[in-house]
């Protein structure tokens, strides 16, 4: 039986139009599937599925999502957190932890700074309702691209990158056009940011490891379809054991004016 299959150009390429057309017609595609983005049962003969394949080093695994989750995608990821996916797609071993110690990603465009963050999920009351956001702290001052500091300049990097000051955490921040935040298998993999001259994005900052998020955050981002991203200096916010906590301390980063903040889209969308 035909399934309600979405397989986009991206994931054709990468499979060929043989294996593509098989799962269109039902030969290759399992009917009942968990989405690997909310983690809930799914039909592919009752409800509109996209294909996702994640693409590592070595080997590829394809796998599907609900259409309503995230589109169909090629998902570029390690071979490390290739094989966590295949766990949790299989539902073998137990939870990931978050990896010991901050990522290293890239700042700024024009030069090779590097430098550590923190990343932290939480939920954040605006006008009432509860959005699904990340809160970013270096664990260093940044210096600009191509010099040694002293000055800490994370907040007129991201500025000149379409990031708004924030003066109080009272409404969403309005997004920056090529960011995006990648959730796949239910946990958060990375920030991306515009790709040089318009061409395929880059993460801006990558998990070592995939990081866990909260059913809560996870179900509310996949309602809202998007991500608001709040960053602060270091020292600024800390690692916070309640979102309450979390967000007191960003209302004091804010007037301070110590927080900027923008609205992202999940990746693909």
């Amino acid at each position: 039986m035909p399934r309600m299959l979405d397989v986009s150009e991206d994931v054709r390429a990468e499979i060929g139009d043989e294996e593509a057309d098989r799962l269109l017609g039902g030969d290759n595609a399992p009917g009942s599937y968990d989405c690997t983005s909310c983690r809930t049962p799914g039909d592919t003969e009752r409800e509109p599925t996209s294909t996702v394949l994640f693409v590592g080093e070595e080997t590829a695994v394809l796998a599907f999502a609900h259409a309503a989750c995230i589109p169909s995608q090629v998902v570029p990821v390690s071979e490390e957190q290739l094989q966590g996916a295949v766990r949790s797609i299989t539902g073998e071993g137990g939870p990931e932890q978050n990896p010991a110690g901050p990522p290293v990603v890239p700042i700024g465009t024009d030069g090779p700074v590097q430098a550590e963050l923190g990343v932290t999920s939480g939920l954040v009351l605006i006008d009432g309702e509860l959005h699904p956001a990340l809160v970013v702290e270096p664990l260093a001052p940044i210096a600009r691209p191509g010099t040694t500091g002293p000055v800490d300049v994370f907040l007129p990097l991201l500025i000149e990158q379409g990031f708004s000051p924030v003066a109080a955490v009272d409404q969403v921040p309005t997004p920056t056009p090529g960011w995006s935040v990648l959730l796949a298998v239910g946990r958060l993999h990375a920030i991306l940011q515009p790709g040089t001259g318009g061409g395929t994005p880059s993460a801006w900052w990558q998990a070592h490891q995939a990081m866990e998020v909260a059913p809560e955050w996870r179900s509310a981002v996949n309602k809202s379809k998007k991500v608001l991203v709040f960053a602060a200096p270091v020292g600024t916010i800390g690692q916070q054991p309640r979102e309450d906590l979390l967000r007191e301390a960003l209302d004091r980063a804010a007037a301070r004016g110590q927080l900027v903040a923008t609205s992202m889209p999940l990746a693909g969308t």
